[in-house]
């Protein structure tokens, strides 16, 4: 028994080791991600200011884009998002809503509400799709349509309607969603300042919920008083503010949100458009548009823009939020593990030896050794091999690094682009920043461990997320 227990604490010392070493590597990228993101957004904020984006509103050299917004089962926000997308301000597009085999009113719906009749549409099928049983067409909004098609997920929807887009750039936009007017101006100027240089472009995504939206456009910003809201407004803001305007900064960035992406349609059907057998379909074409890039030696970036907003109703209850991250940790695993050959490679540059690395060891086996550590802070003193002094030290500083991240967010938040206008609301933001380490992280730690083990069981369900909608009317 004592040499079991001996062998038990060198185990416990030992991989205490390695979690407090590994914590200090997260506080040193997460700085120098800070530092990058500082610089892009004062950059990008000040060019606000001496190029304003009124000039590309009237340039013949602004590109067209179609709008693809793939849906199954969404009556309740899809007529509110379609009506914000009508209300863009943009020269040229078109809006493709994709009805992929919903089960309730969505495609009534939207009939009625838009006055969409029948068409017979031809379009290459340079993708393939499940069937596509018929395109509708607005007598009331030419450039809107409908396409019917049978079930076959998102990705495989976002494929068929790139077969009937006819622009040479398209977005890619949840159904839930609302965009501001400016919204697609600013996210595709830095692709037609970039003269092509750029293939895909992301944009930032705000929480939604209890925010004064009428009619498909946002009236004011407000803060909800749901607390799991409130919490994933903060964690939003860090993963956005910090990581993807870091990693965009260096053309370094493998997830576009598949929330608010835009695209180049022929670079995304040359590499066979979304995989539909993995449940990370924007992540993996975002990795797969750099695999082909560096393999066939392009000069070509994938950018991430702050600016640009789109705003989504996210989950009001830890139920349906277990379930969204619980996808979202086993899209990441399967887009790492599909491109598993690019991961420490030199001929993908920096994508192979930065970023793969980066989403390995931090994103996709950081919530195993945090709650790794989570369960030695609490074994530790126990077990006598620990000192407790040494325990605490490890679980404050685990605390403390969650804690600083999301306050300065907030901070940075306030400073750059000052979405919540009320007092109230960003004091609430700054103090539940304080909190979020205590109950919220270790609780999207165990969400994103329970991924884990559905990847080791291979179990794919999800789940289907209850909307209420985000629009009051």
């Amino acid at each position: 028994m004592y040499m079991v227990l001996q062998s038990l604490r060198t185990v416990v010392e030992i991989f205490s080791q390695v979690i407090f070493f590994y914590t200090i590597a997260i506080i040193l990228i997460m700085m120098i991600l800070m530092v990058f993101a500082i610089k892009q957004i004062r950059k990008t904020h000040l060019l606000d200011f001496e190029e304003p984006y009124n000039e590309h509103l009237r340039s013949e050299f602004t590109k067209p884009i179609s709008i693809l917004v793939p849906g199954k089962n969404e009556e309740t926000g899809i007529v509110n998002t379609v009506r914000s997308l009508l209300a863009i301000d943009y020269p040229e597009f078109e809006i493709i809503v994709i009805n992929d085999g919903s089960t309730d009113s969505t495609l009534q719906t939207m009939v009625d509400a838009f006055d969409l009749q029948p068409i017979t549409s031809y379009y290459r099928k340079r993708l393939a799709s499940k069937p596509v049983k018929q395109v509708y067409q607005s007598r009331i909004y030419p450039h809107l349509f409908l396409m019917d098609k049978e079930s076959g997920g998102k990705a495989d929807a976002l494929n068929a309607g790139m077969n009937l887009a006819q622009y040479p750039f398209f977005c890619s936009l949840d159904a839930d969603s609302i965009v501001e007017r400016t919204a697609f101006i600013k996210i595709m100027k830095p692709i037609i300042d970039s003269d092509d240089d750029i293939v895909a472009s992301g944009g930032s995504v705000r929480i939604a919920n209890d925010c004064v939206i009428e009619r498909g456009e946002l009236k004011s910003v407000a803060l909800s008083k749901n607390k799991v809201v409130v919490h994933q407004v903060i964690e939003y803001l860090r993963d956005f503010l910090f990581g993807r305007i870091g990693f965009g900064s260096r053309n370094l960035l493998l997830i576009v949100s598949g929330a608010f992406g835009v695209f180049s349609k022929e670079y995304c059907i040359t590499i066979g458009g979304y995989r539909t057998n993995t449940v990370g379909e924007d992540m993996d074409l975002v990795v797969r548009l750099h695999r082909y890039i560096k393999e066939n030696k392009l000069n070509k970036k994938i950018a991430y823009i702050p600016e640009p907003v789109c705003w989504t109703e996210a989950p009001e209850t830890l139920d349906v939020l277990r379930r969204q991250r619980n996808r979202w940790y086993r899209g990441l695993f399967e887009s790492l593990w599909h491109n598993k050959r690019m991961f420490f490679n030199p001929r993908y540059g920096k994508i192979g030896l930065i970023s793969f690395p980066y989403y390995l060891f931090i994103e996709l086996l950081g919530p195993l050794i945090e709650m790794l550590g989570y369960i030695i802070i609490l074994l530790g003193p126990f077990l006598g091999g620990v000192h407790i002094l040494y325990s605490l030290a490890l679980f404050f500083c685990i605390l403390l690094l969650g804690s600083m991240l999301s306050m300065f967010s907030i901070l940075l938040e306030e400073w750059s682009f000052r979405r919540y206008e009320k007092l109230e609301d960003f004091i609430r933001l700054f103090l539940s920043s304080l909190l979020e380490s205590f109950w919220y992280r270790p609780l999207m730690t165990f969400f994103r461990v329970e991924g884990f083990f559905q990847i080791i069981f291979k179990k794919k369900a999800w789940g289907d997320m209850k909307r209420k909608g985000v629009s009051q009317s």
